[in-house]
């Protein structure tokens, strides 16, 4: 791999040998959410050119961050999934993603929300001390895609899909109503009030979610 060094004796020059390029962080990001085929990459990183992901997939593999695995019959498919390596980088990034979040309001026009980057947005802002070591489990709808959150014993888990036994469904039922809850911009009271979000289950639950998960 032709990488780009700083001429530096430093960790932090290390890791951004590895991992500075344009797109690499993002890329390691979905991958924080489970193993991924390449179509699912380029679909969760629209903006992405093909070229780029490829040559990003390879430096990732060949620093020992990601690895490729062929899926049993009959998925007949090769996906991408991080190393116990790569995953340890999911501190640094939720640092990094709690530091970009300062500045967002909305969208800025062309900019796409996915799965992947909402999900990243629950573990930047999951407060470990507000679900006070509780076992819980959430399913959020968001339009195009559903996330589900898992809590066990304070230790917060993210994955893509439906959620097996949730103990609240949250529903977006208009833009940026999760996104609301999370900054503080409406109650829950407000939320379900107004019909910006819905909820099935225990609606109590409802303000938990937003102790744990804020902005």
């Amino acid at each position: 791999m032709a990488a780009r060094e700083y001429g530096q004796f430093c960790g932090l020059a290390r890791a951004m040998e590895m991992v500075g390029e344009r797109w690499t962080l993002l890329i390691v990001r979905n991958l924080l959410s489970g193993p991924q085929r390449y179509t699912d990459l380029r679909k969760g990183l629209p903006a992405i050119p093909t070229n780029i992901l490829s040559a990003r997939l390879k430096q990732l593999e060949e620093t020992g961050l990601a690895t490729r695995r062929a899926l049993p019959h009959p998925e007949r498919a090769v996906v991408y999934e991080l190393t116990d390596y790569g995953r340890d980088l999911e501190p640094a990034l939720v640092a990094f993603g709690r530091w970009g979040a300062r500045t967002m309001t909305a969208p800025r026009p062309g900019e796409a929300v996915t799965a992947e980057s909402v999900a990243m947005a629950f573990r930047a802002t999951y407060r470990p001390e507000a679900a006070r070591g509780a076992t819980v489990g959430y399913e959020v709808r968001m339009g195009d895609f559903t996330l589900r959150l898992q809590i066990t014993g304070g230790v917060l888990a993210v994955g893509a899909g439906p959620h097996p036994a949730p103990d609240l469904v949250i529903e977006r039922l208009a833009d940026q109503g999760v996104h609301a809850l999370m900054t503080g911009a409406k109650t829950p009271d407000q939320a379900l009030a107004d019909g910006t979000v819905r909820v099935e289950g225990d609606p109590g639950l409802l303000h938990r979610f937003v102790e744990t998960f804020r902005f």
